[in-house]
C-alpha cells in the first residue's frame, strides 16, 4: 500500500513540473484564438480569369504552412488579353468575382486585405503583339480593382520564369518542404528534398525543379533563400506550349499539310466530329504568326475528325524542335535541362488530362506507356462513344486526343522522365484544400511571408497546443488525486 501511495506522489510531482514548465514556456505569452487576415490574389491566365481568397492566423504571419485556400471564384467569360479590342469590358468581367469577395472577407477586414492581379502568358502575348492594348487592359482591370475597398496593390504581367518559381514555391510551402513547426512551437527543417512543379496552361507550360546540376543557361537559374536556406532552382516557360495555343499550332500543321483545302482530315479529332472554321481563328496569335498562308484569313474550312492516334503522334511531335542544342542536353527546341530528379508535382492542364483518362477512360497512369497507350484508345474512341462517356464535357472532348499525345510527347520526349522517373510524378490539382499554382507564392513573396532568414528556434505556443497541454495537466492530476484519495481511504480501512 506505502509503494502505492508513493507512486500516486510521484505522479502529481510530474504533473506539477508539467504545470511548471508550460509556465516556463509561456512566460505570460500564451496567445489567445486568433483572428484572421486575409489576401486575394486574381490569377489573370490566357483562357479564363480565377480569384483566390486566402487566409492565415493574424499571430502567425511569419510562419510556414498556416496560409490556406478561404475560397475561389471563376470569372466568367474569357481571359481579360481577350478583351484587347474593348478593354473596359476587361475590369468589368471581375465584378462578380470581386462582390463575392465582399462577402467573403469579413467587413472589418477589408481595408487591411491585399489585392493583386497576376497576368499570365494571355497577356504575355498580347503585349508582345499590341502593346498599347495590353496596358490599356491591365489601365482597366486596374481601376475597376481600385474601386473596390480593398488594399489594391497593382496589376501586372508576370514573366514566364516568376510563373513557374511561384508555382514551385506554392507547392513546396503548401506540402511544408521548406520548414514547419513542432507541436511545441518548435521549428523543424524536415529531412524530405523539395519537389519539382510542372504547369501547364493555356498559352504556356513551366517546369520547375531544384537540381544540383550545373545550370548551363544562366537565365534558367534561380537562387532563392528561404528560411536561412538556400536553394538552387532551375526553371523555363515555353511560350505557346499552352494547351490552346498548342491547339491552335497543330491545327496549322494539318491546315499546311492539307494545303488549306475546303476539307481537310485531323487523325487528332474523333470519327464522326467535324467542325468548320476560320483561318482567322487560327492566325490570330503571334504563335502561328510564322505560318500565317498567304490566303484570306476569312477562308472557312471543314475539317473533319479520323481518330489515327500513331498519324496525331507524328504532327504533334512536330510542335517541338528535339534537334537543335547548343548545349551539353537539351530538353527541346534548343533550351537547357538538366536531368530531372526527385519528386514532382504536375497541376492545371496535366492534372486536367490525367484525370480525364483516369476517371472518364478508366485507364491508370503509372508508366509513360500508360499515357500512350491511353493517348491512343482515346483517339480510337468515336465521337459519339466520346459523348456517352462524357456528355457534359462536349467542348473539350474532341481535342483530349491530342493533349493527351502532347503531355505524352512533352513529359517524355521532351523533359526525359523515364519508366523510373516518371512515377515520381503526382497529378494533383489541390494540396489540402489549397489549389496548387502560382497565385499563392505570389501573394507569399510580396506580403514577405516567407522570411530569407532562418526563423527563431523557438515561438510561443499556439493557443490550441495550450489548451490542450493544460487539459492534460488538469486531468492527470485530478486523476492522481482521486486513486491518492481512494487509496487512502482503503488504508484506513485496512488499518480499521
Amino acid at each position: 500500500m506505502a509503494r502505492r501511495v508513493a507512486a500516486v506522489l510521484l505522479l502529481l510531482a510530474l504533473g506539477s513540473l508539467l504545470g511548471i514548465l508550460l509556465l516556463c514556456l509561456g512566460s505570460g505569452d500564451m496567445r489567445g484564438p486568433p483572428g484572421f487576415k486575409y489576401g486575394i490574389v486574381l490569377d489573370a491566365g490566357s483562357s479564363h480569369t480565377a480569384m483566390f481568397i486566402y487566409k492565415w492566423p493574424a499571430n502567425k504571419e511569419n510562419d510556414t504552412g498556416v496560409v490556406s485556400e478561404h475560397s475561389m471564384c471563376d470569372v466568367e467569360g474569357p481571359g481579360i488579353s481577350s478583351y484587347n479590342i474593348n478593354p473596359p469590358s476587361a475590369g468589368q468581367s471581375l465584378v462578380h468575382c470581386l462582390n463575392q469577395a465582399l462577402r467573403d472577407v469579413p467587413t472589418e477586414k477589408h481595408v487591411s486585405t491585399p489585392l493583386y492581379l497576376g497576368a499570365t502568358a494571355g497577356m504575355r502575348l498580347l503585349n508582345i503583339t499590341n502593346h498599347q492594348a495590353s496596358d490599356a487592359v491591365l489601365n482597366a482591370v486596374s481601376a475597376m480593382l481600385k474601386s473596390y475597398p480593398f488594399d489594391f496593390r497593382g496589376a501586372k504581367i508576370l514573366s514566364g520564369e516568376e510563373e513557374g518559381v511561384f508555382g514551385w514555391v506554392t507547392a513546396n510551402y503548401l506540402l511544408e518542404n521548406f520548414i514547419k513547426r513542432g507541436w511545441l512551437g518548435e521549428w523543424i527543417r524536415p529531412k524530405k528534398k523539395t519537389l519539382g512543379a510542372m504547369d501547364l496552361g493555356g498559352a504556356s507550360t513551366q517546369i520547375t525543379f531544384e537540381t544540383t546540376d550545373t545550370i548551363e543557361d544562366p537565365n534558367n537559374e534561380v537562387m532563392l533563400k528561404l528560411y536561412g536556406q538556400a536553394y538552387k532552382v532551375y526553371t523555363h516557360s515555353f511560350l505557346c506550349y499552352g494547351r490552346d495555343q498548342v491547339l491552335r499550332r497543330l491545327l496549322s500543321k494539318l491546315l499546311q499539310a492539307g494545303n488549306y483545302q475546303a476539307t481537310i482530315s485531323n487523325p487528332c479529332w474523333p470519327k464522326g466530329y467535324h467542325k468548320n472554321l476560320l483561318l482567322s481563328s487560327i492566325y490570330d496569335t503571334p504563335c502561328t504568326e510564322k505560318e500565317k498562308p498567304g490566303i484570306p484569313l476569312s477562308t472557312s474550312v471543314t475539317m473533319v475528325g479520323t481518330g489515327n492516334g500513331s498519324l496525331c503522334a507524328l504532327y504533334v511531335s512536330k510542335l517541338f524542335d528535339f534537334t537543335t542544342c547548343s548545349f551539353s542536353r537539351c530538353s527541346f527546341d534548343g533550351i537547357f535541362q538538366p536531368d530531372v530528379s526527385g519528386n514532382f508535382i504536375a497541376f492545371s492542364a496535366f492534372f486536367y488530362t490525367v484525370d480525364f483518362i483516369q476517371t472518364v477512360m478508366g485507364r491508370l497512369v503509372r508508366l509513360p506507356s500508360d499515357l500512350k497507350d491511353a493517348a491512343e484508345t482515346i483517339c480510337a474512341t468515336s465521337w459519339s462513344e466520346l459523348l456517352q462517356k462524357a456528355p457534359k464535357m462536349e467542348k473539350r472532348l474532341p481535342d483530349y486526343c491530342a493533349i493527351s499525345m502532347f503531355v505524352y510527347l512533352l513529359t517524355t520526349k521532351g523533359y526525359s522522365f523515364n519508366n523510373h522517373s516518371f512515377p515520381n510524378i503526382a497529378f494533383q490539382k489541390k494540396a489540402g484544400e489549397t489549389s496548387i499554382g502560382w497565385a499563392l507564392g505570389y501573394m507569399l513573396n510580396l506580403t514577405n511571408m516567407i522570411s530569407a532568414e532562418e526563423p527563431a528556434s523557438h515561438k510561443s505556443m499556439l493557443y490550441n497546443n495550450w489548451v490542450t497541454l493544460i487539459l492534460l495537466f488538469v486531468v492527470a492530476t485530478l486523476t492522481a488525486l482521486v486513486t491518492a484519495v481512494c487509496l487512502l481511504r482503503r488504508s484506513k480501512s485496512s488499518a480499521i
